[in-house]
């Protein structure tokens, strides 16, 4: 679990809240920075889907495309990350105190434990021009987005393009850093539990 001094970051708006809170999108949608400035103005713990997949490629002593290779050969991979990232939408989702999980998966992994589910996305080419920069290549991002989609509907019967079980998506195409971090910061601080009519149920599926 990581967490994030809020003067460091440069967060001067502060939000007390105990809401769990899921961020998920496509790579290059802009969860992981949400995420991070999200945890400074909650002054709350994070764990990312991708620092996991980091971890389970270094217990393996293999790099992140070798990881995402196997992964490709066998459902092995992807439901060990995904049952890391249930223990702990388990432990949060009664903690009763402010935390966010981020990965791709994580709004339906934590399904109705989940306080608040957001989710992100823009434009492929937008997404692609963000993700040159880092470790993994964009061609093997991209790639790795389509297989998903096709394992995630094979192993539990998901549709990644279903957007019905989020409370907020954002284009952060159209938003930036700044404005899509005010969007979801007023949000949580406009949530009223006592107005809340319900969120989208969603089914429990086997990991």
């Amino acid at each position: 679990m990581r967490s994030i001094d809020s003067t460091a970051r440069g967060v001067d708006r502060e939000i007390d809240c105990n809401l769990f809170i899921t961020v998920s999108g496509p790579p290059g949608c802009g969860a992981t920075t949400l995420t991070e400035r999200l945890a400074a103005m909650l002054d709350c713990g994070y764990v990312s889907g991708g620092e996991i997949f980091r971890e389970i490629a270094a217990e393996r002593d293999m790099s992140l495309s070798q990881l995402i290779a196997r992964a490709g050969e066998t459902e092995e991979i992807d439901r060990t990350l995904d049952r890391r990232l249930r223990r702990i939408a388990e432990h949060w989702g009664t903690a009763n105190k402010a935390f966010i999980l981020e990965s791709r998966l994580a709004g339906w992994i934590a399904g109705n434990r989940a306080d608040l589910r957001i989710r992100l996305d823009a434009p492929e080419d937008a997404r692609a021009s963000r993700t040159t920069a880092r470790e993994e290549m964009t061609s093997e991002m991209q790639v790795r987005e389509v297989i998903e989609a096709q394992r995630y509907e094979s192993y539990y019967g998901i549709d990644l393009e279903d957007t019905s079980i989020y409370d907020l998506t954002v284009n952060t195409g159209r938003w930036g850093p700044d404005a899509t971090l005010d969007i979801v910061a007023t949000a949580i601080e406009r949530y009223d539990i006592e107005s809340d009519e319900g969120a989208f149920a969603t089914a429990e599926f086997e990991l």
